[in-house]
C-alpha cells in the first residue's frame, strides 16, 4: 500500500470522531412552534412509566436504529411516535454539533419548525406525561447556571498496571463535566437537554 492508497481511504473515512461507528447513537429534534404569534421551543416530559430517566425533561428523539436511514430520519421518526408529528409536517432549518457525552455514546441534534396545534392533540402520553413552551425571546436573554460533576476513573481489577509507566502509582487525570440548569416558571430544564439547548441558543444568538 502506498501514500496514494492511504489518502483515498483517509477521505473514506466519514467517522466525526474515533469510536463513533461502535457508540451508542441518538438523535433529538430540537421543535420551534408559534404561540400567539411568538416562536417558542418546545420540550416533553418524560412519562413516569418510562424505563429510562421517567419525569426528565427532554427533546424528541431517541436512539438511531440499524434501519434508519441517517440521523435526521431517526430524528423525525422518534418525532413522529412520542408527538404524532409526520416527518413531512416538520420543517427542518439545520442541524447542530453532535453532542459527544462520551467515546461510547454521541447524540446528533437537528432543529425543526412544527405545527403546535398538531402536537397538543396527538402526542403519545404512554411516552409524554405533558408538552410545554419556553419562548424563544425568553431563552436568548436568559443565563443558565452551571454545576460541576466530578467524575473518578476506576479501572477494572484485571487492569495491566504492569504494561503501564509508574504501574498501581499511575496519576489518573481528574475529570468533571459542567451541568447547566435552566429554570423556567416551575420547569427545569437540564442534562443533555440543557447542553443542547445552550449549544442552540450560542448559535442563533451569533
Amino acid at each position: 500500500m502506498d501514500k496514494e492508497k492511504w489518502k483515498e481511504q483517509l477521505l473514506k473515512n466519514g467517522e466525526l470522531f474515533i469510536g463513533e461507528a461502535n457508540a451508542f447513537r441518538s438523535a433529538v429534534l430540537i421543535p420551534l412552534v408559534e404561540v400567539d404569534e411568538e416562536w417558542h421551543v418546545l420540550f416533553e416530559i418524560r412519562a413516569s412509566t418510562m424505563r429510562t430517566q421517567p419525569g426528565d425533561v427532554c427533546f424528541p428523539g431517541g436512539r438511531i436504529d440499524p434501519e434508519d436511514k441517517s440521523p435526521l430520519f431517526a430524528a423525525l421518526r422518534e418525532t413522529h411516535e412520542e408527538l404524532g408529528v409526520s416527518p413531512d409536517r416538520v420543517e427542518v432549518l439545520g442541524s447542530l454539533s453532535p453532542y459527544i457525552a462520551s467515546p461510547s455514546f454521541v447524540v446528533y441534534p437537528f432543529v425543526g419548525i412544527v405545527n403546535y396545534k398538531e402536537i397538543v392533540r396527538s402526542y403519545n402520553q404512554d411516552e409524554v406525561a405533558e408538552v410545554f413552551t419556553v419562548p424563544l425571546k425568553w431563552l436568548l436573554g436568559h443565563e443558565p447556571y452551571m454545576h460541576k460533576v466530578h467524575m473518578s476513573l476506576s479501572p477494572t481489577p484485571d487492569f495491566p498496571y504492569d504494561k503501564i509507566q509508574n504501574g498501581t502509582n499511575y496519576k489518573w487525570r481528574a475529570r468533571s463535566i459542567e451541568e447547566w440548569f435552566f429554570e423556567y416558571e416551575n420547569y427545569t430544564i437540564w442534562g443533555m437537554t440543557a447542553r443542547i439547548l445552550k449549544h442552540f441558543i450560542g448559535v442563533i444568538r451569533a
